[in-house]
């Protein structure tokens, strides 16, 4: 029997990277999964965003493990769609016990002609979107009485500002990834007295198509000092999908059940440096 057998997990970002990562690594035990993803492209970032071949891979491996799996189009940012996706997932599958707040975009490298929708669109989906990612279930998850975990995906860049440029995107990104950390210890104060855990994960460089695009890369290669400043202590460049899903899986289990209002980097090192 797996660590996760019977629960149920809502996961955002769920069509590609660690959206999906995360939703194998759960299923594999033993929990079901609602999967949301906007499906739909920024106009403020320049790499494409996930599409439905991508949210029907992610469906395809749960299936493919013997696990449930309700996927939709749903964007982060509508608050009202958002409770609908989650809504159809329960009647489908039941109520959640798992909440993973993953779904971010970054815009590093990216054209501003207009940096005040930059800004605005990186807070929407990755603060904005976090918390309506948590109120769409939690109020649920404390009603049932039945305790709960929720993750919320924040970055090294939520508890350092090293490596940052001047372009309104990328401070955007750095106070979003901030942002979580209060959202989730206000979440944990809220919701522990509940049984339900808040926590965040702060990943170093994921090998993600958010990170591995023709956007990033050609903005590394022509400021190779931003790639110094982000270095890790460990030799490594980017960490495996994986590696962020195996913490997530100790912090919504019972391996992590007296774990709540901690920040747990997975980051090679960088933010010790």
């Amino acid at each position: 029997m797996g660590k996760l057998e019977g629960k149920v997990a809502f996961i955002t970002g769920a069509a590609r990277g660690q959206g999906r990562s995360h939703a194998i690594r759960l299923a594999q035990e033993g929990a079901d999964i609602i999967a949301v993803d906007s499906l739909a492209d920024v106009a403020t970032v320049d790499y494409p965003m996930s599409t439905q071949s991508d949210l029907d891979e992610t469906v395809k491996q749960v299936e493919g493990l013997d696990r449930r799996i309700h996927a939709v189009k749903a964007d982060v940012t509508d608050l009202a769609g958002l409770k609908g996706a989650y809504s159809a997932g329960v009647a489908e599958l039941g109520p959640v016990d798992i909440v993973l707040g993953n779904a971010g975009i970054c815009q590093l490298g990216s054209r501003e002609p207009d940096p005040v929708q930059a800004f605005h669109d990186v807070i929407g989906v990755n603060l904005i979107g976090v918390w309506n990612t948590v109120h769409v279930a939690a109020q649920d998850m404390v009603d049932r009485g039945q305790g709960g975990a929720i993750v919320l995906t924040s970055s090294t860049q939520g508890l350092t500002g090293r490596g940052a440029d001047g372009s309104a995107g990328v401070q955007g990104y750095a106070a979003a990834k901030h942002g979580v950390v209060g959202l989730m210890r206000s979440f944990a104060n809220w919701l522990s007295p509940h049984g339900i855990r808040v926590n965040t994960v702060h990943p170093t460089g994921v090998a993600t198509p958010m990170v591995e695009n023709d956007v990033i890369g050609r903005y590394l290669a022509e400021n190779p000092q931003a790639g110094q400043m982000a270095a890790n202590l460990m030799p490594v460049g980017l960490t495996d999908p994986v590696d962020i899903s195996n913490a997530i899986l100790y912090l919504v289990s019972d391996d992590g059940r007296y774990v709540t209002g901690v920040t747990l980097p997975v980051d090679a090192g960088f933010t010790a440096r």
